[in-house]
């Protein structure tokens, strides 16, 4: 008698630049991620020091933020010897829209043994915010051995659908920059010269509500026409987690 079992069908990851690692579940993809994290924070501590790294608050980052916090195995993260930047930051906080490193200090800061002033918040009393903070980038980033005078980690999410489509009407990228101010989404942020010489981009990318924005860039025209395609570490690593919800599946042969 021949035995049946259930095919199942095969995710497809989304051809991307950089490594592509696809777990089962969301939770999977965060435990990579961390875990890269965790080695790469490590190394850099070792190697230098001290361990740099810059987030972008969005919700596919949140949930991994939380879990360095409770994860008992995360919490050895050399959170004293590290400095937390942000890749962007609203032009006008307020109640509605808290600002990132409001966000930022609750779920890392305050809860971890990171010193406060390591944690580098946007200057908005400062004439130019812009400038100031990416003096600061470059007063911090300074100290170290030119040629490692970059990030070591910076962490991003994938957008929404809509915000990946609105970032094609985005402006270049001032050349001459490091930070700064991006009036048609009403942002500072990193600019992509900034986020190219980190040693490791990890894109989080985990769930159904990304699969979209994902088939959307793995069908996208050439990297010049499509800023997060533009997104390639020059002398770094790049890294994709994402789960099976957020892939295409072929189905199962017979």
């Amino acid at each position: 008698m021949i035995e049946s079992y259930d095919l199942v069908p095969e995710p497809v990851p989304p051809r991307l630049p950089g490594t592509v690692i696809v777990r089962q579940a969301a939770d999977d993809a965060i435990d990579a991620a961390a875990a890269d994290l965790m080695i790469h924070s490590r190394n850099c501590v070792r190697a230098f020091g001290d361990f740099h790294l810059a987030i972008s608050v969005s919700a596919p980052v949140e949930p991994f933020l939380r879990r360095l916090m409770y994860d008992p195995p995360l919490r050895d993260i050399p959170w004293k010897r590290t400095h937390l930047w942000l890749v962007d930051e609203h032009l006008s906080p307020g109640p509605s829209r808290p600002a990132n490193f409001d966000m930022l200090r609750g779920l890392i800061v305050d809860q971890s043994d990171m010193p406060p002033e390591q944690a580098h918040a946007v200057t908005f009393t400062s004439a130019d915010p812009a400038l100031e903070y990416e003096r600061q980038l470059g007063e911090h980033l300074g100290w170290r051995e030119k040629g490692h005078d970059r990030l070591d980690f910076v962490l991003l999410g994938v957008p929404s659908p809509d915000e990946a489509a609105a970032s094609r009407a985005m402006p270049a990228d001032p050349e001459d920059r490091l930070f700064f101010q991006r009036p048609l989404d009403e942002r500072f942020a990193m600019t992509r010269r900034m986020l190219n010489a980190a040693r490791f981009v990890a894109m989080l990318a985990p769930g159904e509500s990304s699969r979209a924005t994902l088939e959307m860039l793995s069908d996208a025209p050439p990297a010049t026409l499509h800023p997060w395609l533009s997104i390639r570490p020059v002398g770094g690593e790049l890294r994709w987690y994402l789960d099976h919800a957020a892939c295409a599946f072929t189905p199962p042969t017979t």
